[in-house]
């Protein structure tokens, strides 16, 4: 599964010993595979600071993780034909997601565990917030690009009807530049060859004999071009669709079909060139908003231990991945009982209504007597 469960419970003899029962009987059960999660010691500061960091980090976990699915999805798109490739391009430093969540270590060169935690959590921000403003614009350009390709590319679709007709036709299929005479290109359906050759011709007066040529067919139909006196246009249409053949509109202009294949050219073009520079941009800036949402977590962590089991600072941190989905429930039910005791420091702690603690909602299934938080990584895939 790639789901995991990152929870913490107070670092004191009673609780480091719950730990290992926890483990023992995950273990056994074949419930989930568990490791220490590692969180550097970070400056506390006061209480009070540390109740608003925990409605920003919330936010802010909540954001960069929206990120990192756009990104994904947007890997996937750039990634069109070559879906089958998309996980080797969603790494984390290198790394599967997963590998990197289960052997996180907390970069001291990027995030100083030294700096106050704000400033810690204000570069996380502003990092995540330049990613996000690149993503719109690098995407906004290749999309626009892409649309533009795509409907061009769904007018040489569809049937002889609607479809257009500049890749199909040519310059000789034609009488051009004649002062009475046209050239007319009219839809057949299929059963109806025998009949077009037979009566085209006595149409309408002035048709040019044997001046029909077969030049393109679908599974519905046929395309064939008449030459006819324009001066019964009109009433060779008409005849025309008493028959059942449909004259279709279309006046060969040999600047307009060269622009169109140009067009067509240079936006192709355009999608290749700018393929390889946003789907590198895409990989690197994944794994960079991916590394800072788990460094997210770590900071989740430590905030809402300090105020759950208070100062000093005293709690181990261990992540879980649970083997199965049906196996949750009861990893749960584990969980509950041997951090059960907990409860009683958290309820005792809710008596005074000057102390927030985060995730306790005591009139709601959601709360846990640990610190839990899930990071579920199969909205990735």
């Amino acid at each position: 599964m790639s789901e995991f469960w990152l929870i913490s419970a107070p670092g004191d003899q009673e609780n480091l010993q719950a730990l290992e029962r926890m483990n023992t009987v995950t273990s056994k059960s074949n419930l989930s595979y568990n490791t220490k999660f590692s969180i550097p010691d970070f400056k506390v500061g006061t209480l009070d600071s540390l109740v608003g960091l925990s409605d920003e980090l919330g936010k802010l976990d909540t954001f960069a993780e929206s990120l990192i699915k756009r990104m994904a999805q947007s890997v996937v798109e750039v990634m069109e034909d070559a879906k089958g490739k998309v996980p080797e391009n969603l790494l984390a430093n290198g790394v599967d997601l997963t590998s990197f969540v289960t052997h996180f270590e907390w970069d001291m060169a990027k995030y100083p565990a030294k700096q106050p935690l704000v400033s810690v959590v204000d570069t996380l921000a502003k990092q995540l917030a330049q990613i996000e403003t690149d993503l719109k614009s690098r995407t906004a350009a290749y999309n626009t690009l892409k649309t533009n390709l795509e409907n061009l590319e769904k007018k040489s679709m569809g049937n002889l009807f609607t479809r257009t007709l500049s890749d199909i036709v040519s310059k000789e299929d034609f009488v051009l530049d004649s002062e009475y005479l046209i050239t007319l290109l009219v839809i057949v359906p299929k059963p109806s060859y025998t009949q077009w050759q037979k009566t085209y011709e006595s149409l309408s007066d002035m048709v040019v004999p044997r001046s029909t040529k077969l030049i393109a067919e679908d599974n519905e139909g046929g395309l064939f071009t008449v030459t006819l006196f324009r001066k019964v246009i009109e009433d060779f249409k008409t005849k025309a669709k008493e028959n059942k053949f449909t004259v279709r509109e279309f006046y060969y202009d040999e600047k307009e079909i060269k622009r169109e294949r140009e067009e067509m050219s240079r936006l192709l073009s355009d999608k290749k060139q700018q393929y390889g520079p946003l789907l590198r941009w895409l990989k690197v800036n994944f794994s960079e908003a991916f590394i800072a949402w788990i460094h997210l977590k770590a900071l989740r962590v430590f905030v809402e231990s300090v105020l759950r089991y208070g100062l000093p600072v005293n709690f181990q941190a261990v992540l879980l991945q649970p083997h199965k989905k049906s196996s949750t429930k009861r990893l749960r039910e584990v969980l509950n009982s041997v951090f059960r005791h907990l409860d009683q420091v958290a309820a005792a702690s809710i008596l005074d209504a000057s102390v927030e603690i985060p995730g306790l909602q005591l009139n709601n299934q959601d709360y846990f007597p640990y610190v839990y938080f899930h990071i579920d990584l199969s909205l990735l895939d």
